[in-house]
This record gives structure tokens, C-alpha cells and sequence, in this order.
């Protein structure tokens, strides 16, 4: 298996893409998938690392990246060292990264009889799951898509009365990182820019709107994101496959770091799941 990681994919905002790449090299075009992180996530988190190695065993071409704004460096793309950074991020941001990496894979020379850029797929978790549904809609590179544990709206999410005045007022606010026990920077910018792209940016409009094949997956034990988001997702496309891994939770019984070099079956599940998928 050939893997190539930290490949830097330059974009629209002056950070790049920091992109591993997964596949077996035996100069057949395959299909490609491309993974999207969550909020507060990375490429190398828990066990998308294996994630990765079982879509290219399975015959894909696997692609997963650092949205340029995620908070982690080309020197260290694993953890939050760049929190000026997050602060910075914005769902348009994230679009933007996710279309420049399809330019980059649709471009790129040296995978041109390794990748199938007829057969593209995108995969996003959790946060990510509302920027692959976007971008779905508007690419028409993208040919199937599948959301983990995904977000049907993003509005809801920013604080609340009280907490968003003092936002307003004072041009930031902080989300504590249970894990690195960083205090998580998130600038005003980040809710203008949803404001001046709100249309854009409506999850349920634009899966109402979506012509592809669509899965949505998620656990039925995630706290993080109510399986209630999955029921609406779903209500919104009747046409999507809609499949419920039982007792998973939000990243599908795994946790960062991931010691083991076999995934937990419910992670196993969801990936067998969206082989079937891409493969139909």
C-alpha cells in the first residue's frame, strides 16, 4: 500500500491543506473518497488513520486533510499549536478548502492513472458532515456523499442571548478542549461570515436539493450530535440511505490517541457500510 502523508495542497487563504493520501499502486484509475474532519478535529485523530488504510485495501483511493483554519501547522498538523488560526475559521473557509483539495486531486499528474476523478465521493464528520452536504450541491465533481454523525444545521450552534451579546461586544469568546485543556479562541468574524453566506450555508435547503446518491450514518448512542439531526437530514431527501450503527457513539466508540491497530467493530460497520454504498 502507498501512503503518502503531510502533502501540502495550497488554497484560497494563505494556509494549506495539509493531505494524506492512501491507495494500492497498481496503475488502475480508482475510485476516490475524500474525508472531512470535525470541529475541533484533524486528519490524524483517533483511528482515521486506519480509516484509511480499509478504504485503500478495499480498492479507493483515500484522501483525508487539515482544513487550512482546523488550528494545527505543517509542522505539527496533529493538535491546536496555531489557535489564532481557529479562531479564524469559518464554514466558508472550510468549503473553499474542501474545493481546493478536489481541484488539487483533479489535477494532479502523479496520481492520474492511480485516481478516478470521475468517481469522486466525500465523506465529513460530525461539523464536517454539513460542509460535504454543501458542497455536494455545488460541485458537480462530487458523485455520491456521506455524512458521519452529521450537523443538519449550523445557526443553532452559536452561543446564546447573553453569551452572543458578550461575543458581539468583545469580538471573541472561548470553548474549552476537554482533551488538550485549551481554551479554543473563536472570533466575531465567525459568525458574520455565516451571516453574509446564510443562504449558502442552509443545510436543509441544500439537501432538499440534492440529486446524488446520499448515506447518512450515525450512532445511536451519540450525545454530541442528537440521532434527531440524522431523522431530519433524512426527512429532507427521502431519497438517501439511512443507516443506524447500534450503541456508537458520536466518533463511533474511538478515542484520541488510538493505541490499537484494529478499529472498534462499530467503526468497522460504518466503513463497510459506505463501501457498499460507493460500490452500488
Amino acid at each position: 500500500m502507498k501512503i503518502l502523508k503531510n502533502i501540502i495542497v495550497d488554497g484560497k487563504h494563505q494556509k494549506p491543506m495539509v493531505t494524506d493520501v492512501f491507495y494500492k499502486e497498481n496503475h488502475q484509475p480508482k475510485k476516490i473518497v475524500v474525508f472531512c474532519h470535525g470541529y475541533k478535529g484533524f486528519k490524524d485523530w483517533g483511528a482515521w488513520n486506519l480509516m484509511a488504510k480499509a478504504f485503500a485495501e478495499a480498492g479507493f483511493f483515500f484522501i483525508k486533510f487539515n482544513f487550512s483554519h482546523n488550528g494545527g501547522t505543517l509542522e505539527q498538523p496533529i493538535d491546536f499549536p496555531d489557535l489564532e488560526a481557529f479562531g479564524n475559521n469559518n464554514y466558508t473557509k472550510e468549503l473553499d478548502d474542501l474545493g481546493s483539495v478536489l481541484d488539487w486531486i483533479s489535477a494532479e499528474e502523479k496520481f492520474k492513472n492511480e485516481a478516478d476523478v470521475n468517481h469522486i465521493a466525500i465523506i465529513g464528520h460530525s461539523r464536517g458532515g454539513g460542509i460535504v452536504l454543501l458542497k455536494a450541491n455545488e460541485d458537480a465533481r462530487v458523485k455520491k456523499v456521506i455524512t458521519l454523525a452529521g450537523v443538519s444545521d449550523y445557526k443553532s450552534r452559536f452561543p446564546k442571548k447573553e453569551n452572543f451579546k458578550n461575543w458581539k461586544e468583545k469580538g471573541l469568546f472561548y470553548v474549552k478542549n476537554g482533551r488538550t485543556h485549551q481554551d479554543m479562541p473563536h472570533f466575531y468574524q465567525f459568525y458574520e461570515d455565516f451571516v453574509e453566506n446564510e443562504q449558502r450555508l442552509n443545510i436543509q435547503k441544500t439537501t432538499q436539493q440534492l440529486a446524488i446518491p446520499y448515506l447518512i450514518i450515525h450512532g445511536d448512542k451519540d450525545t454530541s450530535v442528537k440521532i434527531k439531526e440524522a431523522e431530519s437530514l433524512h426527512s429532507w431527501n427521502k431519497n438517501s440511505q439511512f443507516e443506524i450503527i447500534k450503541n456508537a457513539d458520536h466518533v463511533f466508540n474511538v478515542s484520541h490517541p488510538w493505541k490499537k491497530n484494529v478499529m472498534t467493530k462499530e467503526l468497522e460497520e460504518v466503513i463497510g457500510v459506505i463501501i457498499n454504498f460507493i460500490n452500488l
